[in-house]
């Protein structure tokens, strides 16, 4: 049977975690969130969902992924660097918007080919149809109340989807669907940076609607639903003028 051995009585324990492996740790599990923060919101943008000009809050972002808004920070600024998102003052950190001018082209387009849609469709819709157009418009006006951008869109999608369903010509609403999935890749949502055009396109979707239900002519209803998508884009153009930097590059 071996003697036990005697520690020295001048030897300490040797601790489990030193401080400065404490402060290791928490620097990984701090890289490690914004690490996450990072990944989560990469594969967002990359994969469209989070699609240009989507506008990056970062108190909804750390509540989803259940940390403090510091990581989410440091991962919006590698974003920044890499190009994939900017910081608008007055509105934030957004997704990274794309050509303007094709963005300008489709909108135009789209006014055409929905605006005739529209109109052919009209005298095929029947009261069920104006019916569900305007509860349709009835959950957009809700909707203004906790503006939701994103979902307001999807909701005027819906709206317009009901006007120009029965549409005969399968060629034009097969371009406005063309259309439609365009912009989903150009922007997230134009209602994003006009807010208050939420407001005027409701109200103009309830004079589309009485236009079609008195029985107007084709043509004139064709206008009316082209008038109300160059609205929009005539509102961000607005939009766009009113926060143009200064020429020169002075402040």
């Amino acid at each position: 049977m071996q003697p036990s051995r005697k520690k020295p009585r001048n030897a300490r324990a040797t601790p489990s975690t030193t401080t400065a492996e404490k402060r290791g740790e928490a620097g990984s599990v701090a890289a490690s969130k914004s690490q996450l923060a990072y990944e989560w919101l990469h594969e967002r943008i990359v994969s469209h969902r989070f699609t240009p000009g989507y506008r990056l809050v970062l108190s909804q972002i750390a509540n989803e992924l259940g940390v403090s808004v510091v990581p989410v920070r440091e991962a919006i600024r590698r974003l920044e660097a890499e190009g994939l998102v900017t910081f608008e003052k007055n509105i934030g950190a957004q997704v990274t918007l794309v050509d303007e001018g094709e963005y300008v082209t489709t909108m135009q387009t789209l006014a055409v080919v929905e605006g005739a849609a529209t109109g052919f469709s009209a005298p095929l819709l029947t009261a069920e149809d104006l019916a569900s157009a305007r509860e349709v418009n009835q959950r957009m006006r809700e909707c203004l109340e906790h503006f939701d951008p994103r979902r307001f869109t999807e909701l005027n999608e819906e709206f317009h989807a009901v006007l120009f369903a029965r549409c005969p010509n399968e060629h034009i609403t097969d371009l406005v669907r063309r259309g439609w999935n365009r912009m989903r890749m150009l922007r997230g949502s134009t209602f994003s940076f006009v807010p208050g055009r939420a407001v005027e396109s409701v109200a103009e979707h309830e004079q589309l609607v009485a236009l079609i239900d008195s029985g107007a002519d084709p043509i004139d209803i064709e206008l009316a639903a082209r008038r109300h998508r160059t609205a929009t884009l005539d509102a961000f153009r607005q939009f766009q003028r009113d926060h143009e930097p200064p020429r020169g590059g002075q402040p």
